[in-house]
């Protein structure tokens, strides 16, 4: 499992920083029309980085910590949260679908819980 944590954060890093180039680039002039979605892509980008260096984290916790039920519930409620959350917005962006931002706080709620599952995991180790 670590591998693949490892392998899944090295292929959504490198998706984070072509979207966040895209989105610099590619897609200057449609922000230019619609202003109130670069700062709605923006964060879709940001949370992307985050979460795919927490597949780090979670690949590093597992060769630390004996909980690989719950490291490996973490890595993929992180990899849910980051296809609903950052997924959700950068489908928004590129439909002007203002309802797909109600799918939003559903990768919200699987983010927090692989960081809870993360807790729990390091808390019990020690």
């Amino acid at each position: 499992m670590e591998r693949f944590l490892v392998l899944a954060g090295a292929l959504l890093m490198m998706l984070a920083v072509g979207a966040g180039a895209f989105g610099a680039h590619a897609l200057s002039g449609y922000f230019q029309r619609y202003p109130n979605y670069e700062s709605i892509y923006a964060t879709a980008v940001r949370y992307h980085m985050i979460h795919g260096l927490a597949l780090f984290v979670v690949a590093f916790a597992m060769t630390r910590y004996d909980a690989t039920g719950l490291l490996t519930a973490a890595g993929w409620l992180i990899i849910a949260g980051l296809l609903l959350f950052s997924g959700s917005l950068y489908l928004m962006v590129a439909t002007r679908l203002s309802w797909l931002g109600a799918i939003t706080p559903l990768g919200g709620v699987a983010f927090i819980g692989g960081w809870a599952a993360l807790f729990v995991a390091a808390w019990r180790a020690g």
